[in-house]
């Protein structure tokens, strides 16, 4: 926690010896671009508003970006061609990878792609891995082994750099995983991720095959990286991806807004926010409300008002004690105390700040505040008369009422 007010905090997230992630740097891949735009409600966005999200991306740390799925069609193709380039003509400090299943019909579009615009090209390599997809599709462990040591292969001889995937990790056998990815790893994967596909896992199953995981990578003594890539359906993907980098995950995904099937996938807003506080991600965030005005605008998505970091209503507060020690902490002229005293997150961190509103909830500081802070000398008739029109209210009272209230004050004649 930055700044002297930390000696004001107790903090029982640091008591049992938890793992220190502040001197970790943790990887982001962004997954807007293709697992966020499965979402059934979404509007595609156009090249021109990919293209705009992408720097949107590289101006937040975000190291690494899915850019589509070239296999799905032309217009997806086209995308991934036009993004590749951007991110070659402008030198934006962001790693495409491109999504294929273990089949080289899927992996050659991403090769083409590669060869167009002389950009490296990660592949993502994906295959259903749990038993009961495997029921569903009639697939046996070693038709799946020849699938993955063939795709990896062809991609690797092709001069891409290679994650192999495996969709539903988090329901899947420990021997089918082992043999799985040790098969990929010995095709040339060095890369590996694990995907909670259905948002089946908790956190303790989350570090639990995370651990797996290095162990079956140890025993194939190569150096390969592991990612993890979570969904919202129990609600858990944010705590998911927490728990995978405690592991020792060394990469997580995420999506601007949470957006993606079904329940959607880890919001991204809310990883950089966590992983800020947790001292892993020390880029500047200030952007972080564009990134998310962005995001809604080209998937025409609200943006809830309640959403942490980003919502309307994140750093707000119309309550009246809630404001008072808001208040009290800036007359000490302490701004960074302000911010912190009833906020878990600092505003300031992401380009806001501390947000005092008139509502039925409100008290003499609430008013106090918004007329001092607008112009005008609080007197307690004023006050008074604002805060009895705020009690009779059914929701905040915006400016433009706050403004009427003090031009009837100041217009009778007691007043005048």
């Amino acid at each position: 926690m930055d700044g002297p007010e930390h000696d004001l905090i107790y903090d029982w997230n640091l008591c049992d010896e938890p793992p220190d992630l502040s001197g970790r740097t943790v990887e982001l891949d962004d997954e807007t671009l293709r697992d966020g735009a499965q979402s059934p409600s979404i509007r595609t966005p156009s090249t021109a508003e990919k293209i705009e999200l992408l720097h949107a991306m590289a101006r937040l740390g975000i190291q690494s970006a899915d850019i589509g799925l070239p296999a799905a069609g032309e217009r997806v193709r086209n995308d991934v061609v036009a993004l590749a380039r951007e991110i070659a003509d402008q030198r934006l400090p962001i790693r495409p990878n491109c999504a294929a299943r273990t089949v080289v019909s899927d992996i050659e579009p991403i090769v083409e792609a590669a060869q167009r615009t002389g950009v490296g090209i990660e592949a993502s390599l994906f295959i259903g891995s749990s038993p009961i997809r495997q029921y569903v599709e009639g697939w046996s462990l070693e038709r799946m082994l020849e699938f993955t040591e063939r795709a990896v292969s062809f991609a690797v001889r092709e001069g891409l750099p290679v994650m192999y995937v495996t969709e539903d990790t988090t329901r899947a056998h420990p021997d089918h995983i082992r043999r799985l990815y040790t098969c990929a790893i010995e095709a040339g994967a060095r890369r590996v991720c694990l995907t909670d596909t259905v948002g089946h896992a908790t956190p303790h199953g989350t570090r639990a095959l995370v651990r797996f995981m290095r162990r079956v990578i140890a025993e194939t003594g190569e150096d390969v990286r592991i990612d993890w890539h979570g969904h919202c359906d129990r609600g858990l993907a944010l705590a998911n991806s927490i728990a995978a980098i405690e592991a020792g995950a060394d990469r997580v995904h995420g999506t601007a807004l949470g957006v993606g099937e079904r329940c959607g996938n880890t919001p991204m807003e809310q990883l950089l926010a966590n992983l800020r506080l947790l001292g892993c991600h020390r880029a500047d965030l200030t952007a972080l409300p564009r990134y998310c005005e962005i995001a809604a605008r080209a998937f025409d998505v609200p943006i809830p008002f309640n959403l942490p970091v980003v919502g309307a209503d994140a750093f707000c507060t119309s309550t009246g004690v809630h404001a008072a020690a808001i208040v009290k902490a800036r007359r000490r002229g302490d701004e960074g105390l302000a911010d912190r005293v009833y906020s878990g997150v600092p505003a300031s961190w992401f380009g806001r700040s501390q947000r005092i509103t008139v509502g039925p909830m409100s008290g003499a500081s609430n008013v106090t505040h918004w007329l001092e802070s607008h112009g005008y000398r609080a007197d307690d008739d004023l006050v008074a008369r604002i805060l009895e029109a705020a009690k009779h209210a059914d929701r905040l009272l915006d400016d433009a009422e706050l403004e009427r209230l003090v031009e009837s004050h100041r217009s009778t004649p007691s007043h005048g």
